[in-house]
């Protein structure tokens, strides 16, 4: 079992004092999500709460998660980090191919992407791309970045799909290892885009059941794309599960990763100092248990 920890909704300053203390408790990864900005009027329910309401107030910092992944990486030695979930719709897939394999060369491998559909309307018109075409262009964008970021250095790549259309051109630098996609997601469509090209699966903030279903589901998927024998990652966040026995028994599900947010779990101070004592305390409770 892997531990990810969850760096969502920190202030950019305190970033650098959390991946140190993830680094030095253990934690395999960093998580880090992406939102463009808030709208302030937004015309479509959140799809993971119950009231269809955001989480979080319009001024929650939740900076560039690849600015931040590249800050992070220079100053950490073994950390990984990846995104929980980039709005890949929303980008150019070369600019963004071109940025994580930058990220990937000059941390040594040790970038990978987690990617999603977003789900405001106003992110599409207020960034002109265009929303019902989004899980096409998703599939398209994973396909370009996966062939730029395949792990043999710079190579010649050429695409012509029904969105993206380019001849052969060459992006440097490039990983000499292949960056991992990850796919985020509950939906049907998510499960399949993660189990046909993904090398692995985010979960959403779930509850067990939830998160088995998930796993079943995709266990299928994997099988029918001829899949089932590939190395595929399971990160999940289960809401319900606050103890070893519960961690264990996601492991028995296939889960190869845990994300926690141990501030949540141990209802800390909601400071910076509180929350890197819940990180260290759930480390010794759990990431020094395994």
């Amino acid at each position: 079992m892997k531990w990810t920890l969850a760096g969502a909704m920190l202030g950019s300053r305190e970033l650098f004092d959390i991946a140190h203390a993830a680094e030095e408790a253990g934690f395999d990864a960093m998580a880090l999500p992406d939102s463009v900005f808030y709208p302030e009027h937004v015309s479509a329910d959140y799809p993971y709460s119950p009231d269809g309401k955001r989480m979080w107030a319009p001024e929650m910092p939740m900076p560039d998660p690849f600015i931040a992944m590249s800050a992070l990486a220079a100053v950490t030695t073994r950390l990984r980090f990846f995104t929980t979930v980039l709005k890949l719709p929303l980008r150019d897939p070369l600019l963004t191919a071109k940025q994580v394999a930058t990220m990937a060369e000059m941390s040594g491998n040790r970038i990978a992407l987690g990617v999603g559909l977003a789900w405001i309307p106003e992110e599409f018109t207020f960034t002109r791309t265009e929303m019902r075409t989004r899980g096409q262009r998703t599939d398209e964008a994973i396909a370009i970045i996966k062939a730029i970021c395949a792990g043999e250095g710079p190579q010649w790549v050429e695409f012509h799909g029904r969105h993206y259309d380019f001849d052969r051109l060459m992006i440097s630098p490039a990983p000499d290892r292949p960056v991992p996609v990850y796919v985020g997601g509950h939906s049907e469509a998510a499960l399949r885009r993660a189990a046909r090209l993904g090398d692995g699966w985010l979960s959403t903030n779930a509850t067990y059941d939830e998160t088995e279903r998930a796993i079943g589901r995709l266990r299928e998927l994997r099988a029918e794309y001829g899949r089932a024998d590939e190395p595929f990652e399971l990160d999940v966040s289960v809401t319900d599960v606050t103890d070893l026995d519960g961690m264990r028994r996601l492991e028995d599900l296939g889960a190869t990763s845990i994300r926690a947010v141990p501030w949540r779990m141990d209802n800390a101070v909601a400071t910076p100092a509180g929350r890197l004592d819940a990180l260290r305390r759930f480390a010794d409770e759990f990431v020094h248990q395994w």
